[in-house]
């Protein structure tokens, strides 16, 4: 026995059940994941801006080591000294370029040498020094040896990799100037 009314259908194939698809969605991904993990790969330093860069931290690092030698001297003497800045004037346009965080720590550091300066120079009673100015003075040279340490880590910094590699990547492709 047959239905008595019958529709007519269209023979068309199923959709999707070949299983070519599931094939096709993993070549996509696939694809994408190979394009980031290239993008991601680390990035190669210049060999000249890595040249510039230790030149500009080892004479930074230089002065902040002589800085150190003279604050340790008015430990001793008492006698205010003048602090050297010449060498971060000079190297600052690299040290911003190659190394920003460092940068940013000398920056605020020698921001704040003429308060030290000053705080050296000030004399209370029997040429004593006040304790918040022995703060100031004591509160500078330790940041400067952080500052140090900061710079010189700057020179053993990795290349960037991953996510950041990527990021830098995409940025230079795409930066309009």
């Amino acid at each position: 026995m047959k239905c008595i009314k019958r529709t007519p259908a269209m023979h068309t194939a199923p959709p999707c059940d070949d299983g070519g698809v599931p094939y096709l969605v993993a070549g996509i991904l696939a694809a994408a994941a190979a394009a980031v993990a290239w993008l991601a790969r680390p990035l190669a330093p210049d060999p000249d801006e890595r040249r510039q860069l230790g030149v500009a931290a080892n004479a930074v690092d230089r002065e902040l080591a002589a800085n150190l030698e003279l604050t340790t001297m008015f430990d001793q003497t008492k006698q205010a000294v003048t602090l050297e800045n010449g060498e971060f004037a000079r190297y600052r346009a690299t040290l911003e370029r190659s190394a920003r965080p460092a940068a940013a720590a000398i920056a605020a550091l020698y921001e704040r040498m003429p308060d030290a300066e000053s705080a050296m120079e000030r004399r209370g009673p029997a040429n004593s020094i006040r304790a918040e100015d022995r703060q100031v003075i004591e509160a500078w040279e330790g940041d400067a040896r952080e500052v140090q340490r900061t710079l010189r880590a700057a020179l053993d910094a990795r290349p960037a990799a991953g996510w950041p590699a990527l990021s830098a990547r995409l940025h230079g492709r795409f930066a309009r100037d």
